[in-house]
Parts: structure tokens; C-alpha cells; sequence
């Protein structure tokens, strides 16, 4: 069973590792907040992946095939709000981080200015939401099952086994890699680095989210056009 679960393992790390809304959201909650938001922020990450995995090892993944409206739906309202996060990191951008504490992307490593230290329940729902919000992640993890999952002898499906397995095994994989994203971005360099060109770096930040958001809402489009 082992020989043929390491290729799975190592798809799911590569697209774990995959650099995108999530990768961009849990840099930034660490740099900004926290290394513990930066630890919620990638249990958030490694729940939402855990979500899209289970609906594709369940074969749940064929409602967003099959019923175009649906998947458009879901991408773009996944587009509109990695837009409204882009808003706020644009906003913030000349923003002390201190007068900036109320907002949810702009808390220092400490204490917010009146005293409340950073939610770790916000960050761990605003990375679980942002994970959420493109749907073709089940698609990808679908495909992956698709191709490399071995079929049960008897039900035709994958082995009761393995889906019992896997939806804990996806969750150690995406909240491990991106605890150590967060691990690595929350160190006194990076740190350091971010305060001395925060407004620089938060409009790049939020023009990286901005596009990503603009991309999946047009793609979105875009299937449903050829699609028709």
C-alpha cells in the first residue's frame, strides 16, 4: 500500500507547495500578526484542504462538472473575495501597523494599540475562507485521486481504507507546509524587512491578490462561455 500512496503524497505536496492566494495570505499573516495567527492561519489552510479533498474522494466533485452554474457561482464569489482581501491590503498599505491593528491583515507581532492581542480565531477563518475560495482545488485533488488512487477490488472505488486515511493525511500536508511558511515568514528578518517598505509591500501583495481574484472570476466566465 505504501509504494503506491507515495506518488499521491507527493502530488498533493506539489500542489500544497504551489504558490498562490493561500501561500500569499499565510506569508502575510505571519509577517504582519503573529507566528501563532501564522500557525492558525495554516491550520485554516489545512481544513479548507481537507474539505476539498473529502468531497473528491466521495465523488462529490462531479456537482461542480456537471452543474456549470454552480461552479461559476462558487468561483466567482471565491474571486470577489480574494478582491475584498486586496482591497484591505491596499488600504492598509499607508497604514502604520500600529494604527492599522483593528483590521484583520494589519496586526503586529504584539498587542494591538488598545490593548487586545490579534484574534488567532479570525486568522484561522479568513486562511480557512481563502483556501475555500476557488473550488477548482477539488477538481485538482479529483484528478490526482483519479490518476494515481488505487480502485477497490470489490466497490470499484478507492478502498474504504484509504478514505479513511487520506482526508487526515491532506490536512498534515497542507497545515505542515504552511506552518512552515509561517515559521520561516514570522522570523525578526523578514520582520524587519516588512516594516522598513510595508507600503511598497502591501500594494504588491494586494495586486498579487487582486489579479489572482480577477483570474479565477474570468475564468470562471470563460468556462461557462465554452461551455454553452
Amino acid at each position: 500500500m505504501l509504494a503506491s500512496l507515495i506518488p499521491i503524497l507527493v502530488a498533493l505536496l506539489l500542489g500544497a507547495m504551489a504558490p498562490g492566494p493561500s501561500f500569499v495570505l499565510v506569508t502575510r499573516t505571519a509577517v504582519t500578526q503573529s507566528r501563532r495567527n501564522g500557525l492558525a492561519a495554516a491550520a485554516g489552510m489545512g481544513v479548507g484542504g481537507t474539505f476539498f479533498g473529502t468531497l473528491a474522494l466521495l465523488g462529490l466533485t462531479a456537482l461542480l462538472t456537471q452543474v456549470a452554474w454552480l461552479n461559476m457561482t462558487l468561483r466567482l464569489a471565491g474571486g470577489l473575495y480574494l478582491l475584498y482581501l486586496a482591497l484591505r491590503m491596499w488600504r492598509g498599505a499607508g497604514t502604520p501597523l500600529g494604527k492599522a491593528a483593528g483590521t484583520p491583515l494589519a496586526m503586529n507581532a504584539g498587542a494591538a494599540t488598545d490593548g487586545r492581542a490579534p484574534s488567532l480565531g479570525r486568522a484561522f477563518v479568513v486562511a480557512l475562507a481563502t483556501q475555500l475560495s476557488n473550488p477548482k482545488t477539488a477538481i485538482a485533488y479529483a484528478g490526482i485521486f483519479a490518476a494515481l488512487l488505487p480502485s477497490s477490488s470489490v466497490s470499484g472505488g478507492p478502498p474504504s481504507h484509504l478514505l479513511l486515511f487520506l482526508p487526515p493525511v491532506i490536512f498534515l500536508i497542507e497545515a505542515g507546509w504552511y506552518s512552515v511558511v509561517a515559521l520561516a515568514f514570522s522570523a525578526e528578518a523578514p520582520r524587519r524587512a516588512y516594516l522598513k517598505a510595508k507600503g511598497g509591500i502591501d500594494r504588491v501583495t494586494g495586486t498579487i491578490m487582486g489579479v489572482l481574484g480577477l483570474r479565477l472570476m474570468a475564468d470562471a466566465v470563460r468556462d461557462m462561455a465554452l461551455a454553452r
